[in-house]
């Protein structure tokens, strides 16, 4: 099992369970109890869970919004085929409105080189920009969220308001079939609502660790967008039911099989 499926491993049963154990964790992905405390070492040194003795316990309480420095350290393989897929379906010459997240900044790298207008929703994403001479960019006003560093406030929103965009590439926190799509913070999931508004069509990508829980602030129903893409682990009954309410649903490839 590669590094960042173990590391996937690590994370979900951290979510569903106040601690977990290396011989544990080493039973369920077949590594060493070596391999695994050198796992929850590099984890706990990225934010994501604090080391006890014999094994680890959640860093951030259910429900709290992990810091971003933590979510940009797990699961990288999965979120860089998920923007690959992502930029297939945006178009040359098109305008975007690109959410924050760590799966955004990915998109946003990858844009590079593309003729496109964006308009990114986190300094994150646009510092990747900033030098990228095909791209134009649009910067929205604001407030930045410390460490998330995601535009928000009353000036972000009238930002969104005076334009139109061809598509919204949008990073939920959490999708549920019932729940819908969901952010931790309020007022970042009003400023994903407001680009939904002012746009096209609309692109959510969602790794299958989202499939699991909600976060607290309502974005919109499961079937709002217009396409998700995620990746091969999410449930394929959870795809399926998607897929009948009308939503186009892209299942990224690995990138070693691009």
């Amino acid at each position: 099992m590669k590094s960042t499926d173990r590391h996937r491993v690590i994370v979900d049963r951290l979510r569903s369970g106040a601690q977990v154990a290396v011989v544990e964790l080493a039973a369920a992905t077949g590594a060493s109890e070596m391999t695994i405390r050198r796992d929850l070492d590099l984890l706990a040194a990225s934010g994501v869970l604090r080391r006890i003795h014999g094994g680890a316990v959640p860093l951030s309480p259910a429900g709290v919004e992990p810091p971003f420095t933590a979510r940009a350290a797990t699961a990288t393989a999965t979120k860089r085929a998920i923007a690959a897929a992502t930029v297939e379906l945006i178009r040359d010459g098109e305008t975007i409105v690109l959410d924050s997240g760590t799966t955004a900044v990915e998109v946003a790298k990858l844009l590079r080189g593309r003729s496109v207008t964006v308009m990114p929703l986190s300094l994150h994403a646009v510092r990747e920009l900033l030098d990228a001479p095909e791209v134009r960019l649009l910067l929205p006003g604001g407030e930045p969220r410390p460490g998330e560093l995601a535009m928000v406030g009353p000036l972000a929103l009238a930002s969104l308001r005076a334009l139109r965009f061809d598509v919204a590439v949008l990073s939920p926190c959490a999708y549920g079939l019932e729940a819908g799509l969901t952010a931790h913070n309020l007022a970042d999931a009003e400023v994903k609502q407001q680009a939904m508004a002012v746009s096209g069509r609309t692109i959510v990508m969602a790794d299958s660790t989202k499939f699991d829980h909600t976060a607290l602030a309502h974005v919109c129903p499961a079937d709002r967008p217009d396409v998700l893409v995620t990746d091969q682990s999410t449930p394929a009954d959870v795809r399926r039911e998607l897929a009948g309410r009308g939503v186009l649903v892209h299942v990224a490839e690995p990138l070693e099989n691009l």
